[in-house]
């Protein structure tokens, strides 16, 4: 220890050696010395004084407080349930009929037999075999879009009716529809009453198309089966009659919803063409429907 402090001695009187104290210097973590600038708030540069009442207004609004069970509605009612089903493919190439067949007979005349007029309108049973409906046959080729819509409408009304309510509205429905074409039959036959206890229809779907029926005449079939020989398939049409004076179609709809165009009208158009065409190829009919704008009118008028 004696010999580090004579060292020191020696040192400090050494002209060639000299320590200098060096000044305090402190450090700071703080950010006021950093130097950064305060960051100004934008919405204290907006006149308050203009603006008071809609700052009020929305201050001071309360809405309703929002749940998962409000917010599951909501997002159902602006984009609908989750369906399982595909969306529907925007680029799907059209079918292209494989089996090329004309719908008119150039064998067969328009208009039928004068003497038919007096007759019972032509009422063929419609006989079950392997040969696929015209209804069979517009499910089996709808598009990917169409089974999406119907899917995400029957998924929507399950939801809202349950298994049990949905089963029992489809099935009020097809009752409405039979009564409904029992109805037209009953007055589009020859006798041209309607049966007691129609009393409903008579004033609900009877009477919406009472403008329709008033020039409906020469009924020439109800309720009639039909089959196309070369395409092979058959189906059971509501009535063929004249309408207006030209011999035509007419399929019978129900629906809940107005119908004001032909796109409303979905594959009904086909069904309507389609029984067109096995009449013309029928030989059970000796006449043939050629009208195709009027049907479509009829169609959309009807349905």
């Amino acid at each position: 220890m004696k010999a580090f402090q004579t060292i020191c001695r020696q040192l400090k009187s050494s002209k060639q050696f000299s320590v200098e104290l060096s000044p305090h210097r402190g450090f700071s973590t703080s950010s006021y010395s950093c130097g950064r600038k305060k960051k100004v708030n934008p919405y204290e540069e907006v006149n308050q004084e203009k603006y008071s009442d809609l700052v009020q207004s929305v201050l001071s609004f309360r809405g309703p407080a929002q749940t998962p069970e409000s917010l599951f509605e909501e997002d159902s009612l602006l984009y609908g349930p989750v369906s399982k089903c595909k969306p529907p493919k925007q680029d799907e190439e059209a079918r292209v009929p494989g089996n090329w067949f004309p719908l008119f007979n150039p064998e067969r005349s328009c208009k039928p037999n004068a003497t038919s007029a007096a007759t019972v309108p032509l009422k063929i049973p419609l006989q079950r075999n392997k040969i696929p409906s015209v209804t069979r046959v517009l499910q089996q080729t709808m598009t990917s879009e169409q089974i999406f819509y119907l899917e995400r409408w029957k998924q929507r009304m399950i939801l809202e009716l349950g298994e049990d309510g949905f089963a029992e509205y489809t099935s009020n429905l097809f009752l409405q529809g039979k009564q409904f074409h029992e109805a037209l039959e009953s007055i589009l036959s020859p006798q041209g009453n309607l049966k007691e206890g129609d009393e409903n229809l008579e004033s609900g779907y009877i009477e919406s198309i009472q403008h329709i029926l008033k020039d409906v005449g020469r009924v020439q079939a109800l309720e009639s089966a039909v089959q196309h020989e070369t395409l092979k398939y058959v189906g059971l049409l509501d009535c063929v009659a004249e309408y207006q004076g030209n011999l035509c179609v007419i399929d019978w709809k129900t629906s809940e919803k107005p119908k004001p165009l032909i796109r409303n009208t979905f594959d009904n158009p086909l069904q309507v063409v389609a029984y067109m065409g096995a009449i013309n190829h029928d030989a059970n009919y000796s006449f043939q429907v050629r009208t195709l704008s009027l049907c479509s009118k009829l169609c959309s008028t009807l349905v």
